[in-house]
Order: C-alpha cells, then structure tokens, then sequence
C-alpha cells in the first residue's frame, strides 16, 4: 500500500482546506493549542478544521510549533500560528517550517497591513526569502511545485483589535495579500473602553459590525474567538464565518471540573462544586 504521507510531488493537500471552506461560505473553527505539549495538539488535529497554535501569548517555543506541524499533518486540521508581532521574519521561520497559515497581532494601520502580506507572500507578490525545505517535505511539494502552491494556499490573517484600527479599515482591508480580518474582541473592548467586558456593548459592537461590512465589501471572510457553540451561532448570523475554539488548557480545566463535580455530587469526594460561573453548593460536608 502507498503510504498516505508521501514524499515530494506526492502532495498531501492539493489546497489549504481552511481557504476552500472559506470560499466556499462554510464556517471554520480552531483548536486553539495554548500548552508545548505534541499530544494535546494531536487530540486537537482529530476533532478542529485547523489549529491556532499559540506563538504570542505560551509558552510554546519555535521547536515544539514545528514538532506540533510534524505530528498532525495529514490530519483534520492543518497549521496555523499566532506570531508575535508583524515582522518578516517571524512568519518566515513559521512558514518554514510548514504553518498554512500566519496570524498577525495588532495590525493596526495599512503600513502593518502590507507587512503581514508580504511576509506570506514570495516575490513578486511579497517579501517572503527563500528556503522552504521542510514545509515542501512536510506537505509532499517540492522545487518544482511549492512555490506556486504557497502563493495561493498560504493564508494570512490580520487581527483588528486596537481603535485605530476601525480608523482605517478600508485601508487594510484592501491591502493586497490579506486573506481574512480576525477581531480580537477583549483586546478592542479594552482599546475602546478601558474594559475587556464591554464586547457586546457600544461603542465595540458597532466597531464589530463595521469590520464585518468592510470584510463585505473587499470579500474577506471575518472572524472572532467563540467558546460555545452558542455563541458561534449568534456571531454566524452577524456575519462570522472564522472562530478561534477555546484553548486545550480550558478545555481541560473544563473536562477536570465536571468530572470532579460528578465524584462531589456521588459523595465520592468531598468539596465544593463549581460551574464556570464560580463555585456552587457545598457537597459531601
């Protein structure tokens, strides 16, 4: 039998499957990896249409992002990683060593806008250098077909998550190369208000729905974080379509806690009770 992870010119994915769906209007949703830990990423790959692998805001260091790509491709979800900051060579290092796709912070004005898309992008469309090795071996491309194949399947996501931001809009979005706006919802609550709660009160919500018209107008997909699928039904009806999941730690301490709960409630451990929202009644005292 021929093995499903092939060598060069045996590509695994003909297209980045996240750009497809996009395209096609279905929705995405991510598995946000928060914790260096390969085996929490693979649980994640089975279940996520991608995963958001935390570069920004972990401890997750730039070895253990390329051991979390070696060890999911060829599953459901494909790679993408948060980066710091928009610069080059941030997304160069990621992109080398096989992300699809590159998530920019703070993309605040149409100057950060350009640098985001040309660091996804090889001459002439970008400023990406050359030295792709191990992202054409780890997608079964090579010399002779990885580079066409980047240009049009790599996708860049800009985050709107400042004031200034809203400001400009137009101007980033019509930035050439951006794939997709991405709303950092408490980062713009605290940008607009002090306060990262305010994310469905004024003046945020109305600063959401801009984004979403502008996404409109330039035919760019809009995204948010979601943590339920209640929530994503109400962003979806808004006009959503990209979601960051909730993170693995969370969806352990969740996983955890009911667990826990279920042996407090059976007397089987004693202690308090908890629900998301904070502590409940008093079991097995």
């Amino acid at each position: 039998l021929a093995p499903v992870i092939g060598g060069p010119s045996s590509p695994i994915l003909k297209v980045n499957p996240v750009k497809a769906k996009l395209k096609r209007g279905d929705v995405v949703v991510a598995g946000t990896i928060n914790t260096p830990c390969i085996d929490t990423a693979v649980v994640m790959a089975a279940a996520f249409d991608f995963l958001w692998i935390e570069g920004e805001h972990s401890a997750i260091t730039l070895e253990t992002c390329h051991n979390i790509i070696m060890a999911t491709r060829g599953m459901r979800a494909v790679p993408f990683v948060r980066v710091p900051w928009q610069e080059l060579w941030m997304a160069k290092r990621v992109l080398d060593i096989g992300a699809l796709g590159v998530i920019f912070p703070f993309c605040s004005n149409p100057e950060r806008a350009k640098t985001c898309a040309r660091a996804c992008r090889y001459p002439p469309l970008g400023g990406r250098g050359c030295g792709p090795t191990m992202s054409q071996l780890a997608w079964g491309l090579d010399e002779s077909t990885y580079y066409e194949w980047a240009q049009e399947n790599i996708c860049c996501v800009v985050i709107i998550e400042e004031k200034e931001a809203i400001a400009c809009l137009d101007d980033i979005a019509s930035t050439p190369g951006i794939d997709l706006l991405f709303i950092g919802t408490s980062d713009l609550s605290f940008s607009m208000t002090g306060d990262k709660r305010n994310v469905d009160k004024e003046p945020v919500r109305s600063a959401m729905d801009k984004v979403i018209e502008v996404g409109k107008k330039y035919n760019l997909p809009v995204g948010c974080p979601a943590g339920s699928a209640e929530q994503m039904a109400a962003f979806r009806k808004r006009g959503f379509s990209f979601f960051q999941g909730p993170p693995d730690i969370g969806l352990l301490q969740k996983g955890v806690t009911a667990f826990t709960d279920s042996l407090k409630g059976a007397g089987i451990m004693q202690g308090t009770a908890t629900t998301a929202a904070g502590p409940k009644a008093e079991i097995g005292r």
